[in-house]
């Protein structure tokens, strides 16, 4: 258990007399040129919906019957350039990304946002959460489809390597997950021109494909896409479900805005990505209209045969990269939910000295291969995969309509008619694709849902339990005075030195220090109560960051406060404090962490048995809390408890 107070629910005061003025992250990349940023942008952000075109239309096509008339490939291309239009461009660049908590974006950043505004509001902090739970089923489903259709080019080029794809495929997976401990900022430079070497790429053979049939154009209308959804009935209404899959990487755009800045990602989206994405869809379109067939890959069948084979390396390369952006956003996920008191402590390594989003969450990054290994297996084929594919994206991008509505309202300070009538907009589009999602859930749909219940229910039984021992740890506390009288009366002895208590509490006397006295007999001559707080903002100035009172001579009682972007670093933090007026000895300091055995609680007021036991044997598998402060390992010692919860 953690010797620190990580917070419930997100914060909703800000720290000290006004909001923590926010702080230029370390790594993050500032003052560069929006070129070079927005071709970064481009490996790291457009991954996923930039190798969409390998298996949208293609599933698409199929979910319309064999030999698609031409107003059928009319009308879903246009659903397709219009999806990609209203939720993406509109919806994530325009709207989203201009609603940032503190540059930082994505759905949990926009629930501290609005966690700020108002005292508890359950409501929203589940809204958020649940999205974010969503994203992992995400995480595990994304690298097995994208990886399985760029392979399944062999099927055209070499049709005798077919027995080998679904093997090739699970040796670049499990190739792609065991070199995630070393980190991918070496490999990372290049993501940014294969990317763009793809995006090309695909442009050119659209344009390839619309010279073919030019009145494919004449999609871009939404009449067809229009006249399609209303002259085919429940039939129309399935096919969404596979349209869906042109937008399942437009969260990641919002989610990754505090890497790179709104600004390169929009460049690079208006002017590459969505030109790109466009054109080959159109060509894809194009050439079954001239009669290509559609029971393999539409999106091979636009390469000239000489080029198939680089062209599927190529797009091999570029699933990986996409693979490689969404287990990067679960582990960037991973963290601010760790900081934000919603996940146990997990080991976090940082891979690269200069860029703070190049960071490796081993426990995430095994289950994720195990999962998505497992995917591979059971499925076989990315047609497969597709009936599982866009269900947990498309109920997150949902709740985040939700969440943008209430930031319309109370941060932009629309009326509720303003707001309402834009998100109801968004809601109702977001909703129709939920919906056609929906009849996904018995074909594997309930992969995503699944892995997303477990996260969730893992989360509320980690807060449930972490507000039980917090109630359990302030039952017992004494006041200051009261406790320094009765060590004055025992005649404790005290000894040179300072020592550093962390502790949950926020008044009277930390219980760690009390079992000190207890089992030690002995008092520091200097004595500092230290709390440690995750805001609901990614990063905090150091002039902010610390508050220190004085409540008895050489007794200080401090709250420090961080971002949940932040890692907290105590022995560094403990520099400010002479400017602040403590007179610690910084040269002989002892830290002293609680360390809480947790049992059930007889009287039956606790947890369910079977709560307090995961919650049990999720805490003890959490890393040390002096590990997660970086405190000095020959300078700790830790006293331990029972907690009855």
């Amino acid at each position: 258990m953690s010797g620190i107070e990580q917070p419930a629910a997100p914060r909703c005061e800000p720290a000290g007399t006004g909001a923590p003025a926010p702080a230029v992250p370390h790594g993050r990349l500032v003052g560069t040129g929006g070129f070079i940023l927005g071709l970064s942008a481009l490996g790291i952000v457009f991954g996923d919906i930039g190798t969409s075109p390998l298996y949208t239309l293609k599933t698409v096509l199929n979910l319309t019957g064999a030999n698609p008339e031409p107003a059928t490939v009319l009308g879903v291309l246009s659903l397709i350039l219009w999806t990609l239009i209203i939720i993406t461009s509109v919806k994530y660049v325009s709207i989203a990304m201009s609603i940032n908590n503190d540059g930082e974006g994505g759905i949990l950043a926009l629930m501290s946002l609005l966690a700020l505004k108002k005292h508890q509001r359950p409501a929203i902090v589940a809204v958020g959460l649940f999205g974010a739970a969503l994203i992992y089923g995400d995480g595990a489903i994304t690298p097995a489809i994208s990886v399985l259709s760029a392979l399944e080019g062999l099927d055209i080029a070499l049709p005798a390597l077919h027995p080998y794809i679904l093997p090739a495929a699970v040796a670049i997976l499990i190739a792609l997950f065991a070199l995630q401990p070393s980190g991918s900022s070496r490999i990372g430079k290049a993501f940014g021109p294969v990317m763009a070497l793809w995006f090309l790429s695909i442009a050119a053979l659209g344009i390839w494909g619309i010279l073919q049939h030019p009145a494919v154009l004449a999609a871009i209308s939404p009449f067809y896409g229009l006249r399609y959804l209303l002259s085919h009935g429940y039939a129309s209404f399935l096919v969404l479900g596979g349209v869906f899959l042109c937008v399942t990487g437009a969260e990641a755009l919002y989610a990754d805005m505090g890497h790179f800045g709104a600004r390169p990602i929009r460049l690079a989206w208006s002017v590459i990505v969505f030109p790109s994405l466009l054109l080959n869809y159109a060509g894809q379109a194009a050439i079954v209209l001239a009669g290509a067939p559609t029971s393999d890959n539409v999106f091979f069948r636009l390469c000239p045969q000489p080029l198939l084979l680089p062209l599927v390396v190529l797009a091999t390369l570029a699933t990986i990269i996409a693979s490689q952006s969404i287990i990067t956003g679960a582990f960037s996920m991973t963290r601010q939910a760790i900081q934000l008191g919603w996940l146990p402590r997990l080991r976090i390594k940082q891979t690269s000295e200069v860029g703070y989003g190049q960071i490796y969450v081993g426990t995430v990054n095994w289950l994720l291969m195990a999962v998505t290994v497992g995917l591979t297996l059971s499925f076989h084929k990315s047609d497969n995969l597709a009936a599982a594919y866009g269900i947990a994206v498309s109920l997150t991008m949902l709740m985040t309509s939700a969440l943008l509505f209430m930031a319309m309202h109370e941060i932009w300070g629309w009326s509720l008619w303003a707001s309402g009538a834009l998100a109801g907009a968004l809601l109702c589009v977001d909703a129709a694709f939920f919906a056609a999602n929906l009849v996904k859930v018995e074909e594997g749909g309930y992969v995503p849902l699944l892995l997303a219940g477990v996260v969730y229910g893992l989360m509320w039984i980690w807060h449930r339990g972490s507000e039980a021992v917090m109630r359990a740890a302030s039952q017992t506390l004494i006041p200051v005075s009261e406790f320094l009288a009765d060590v004055k009366a025992r005649q404790v002895p005290r000894v040179p030195g300072t020592a550093v208590f962390i502790s949950r509490t926020a008044r009277d006397t930390p219980p760690v220090m009390r079992w000190h006295v207890l089992k030690n007999r002995a008092l520091h001559q200097k004595l500092f109560v230290l709390k440690v707080l995750t805001e609901s903002v990614p990063w905090i100035r150091d002039a902010g960051r610390l508050q220190v009172t004085e409540l008895a001579p050489n007794f200080w009682r401090a709250t420090a406060h961080y971002g949940f972007m932040e890692r907290p670093d105590i022995p560094r933090l403990l520099l400010q404090t002479p400017a602040l007026g403590c007179a610690l000895q910084l040269d002989d300091v002892t830290y002293y962490v609680g360390h809480e055995t947790i049992v059930h609680a007889e009287d039956g007021s606790g947890l369910w048995r079977w709560e307090e036991q995961l919650y049990a044997a999720m805490a003890r598998n959490a890393l040390h809390v002096s590990d997660f402060l970086r405190l000095p390992s020959d300078g700790v010692v830790e006293i331990g408890r029972q907690i009855s919860i």
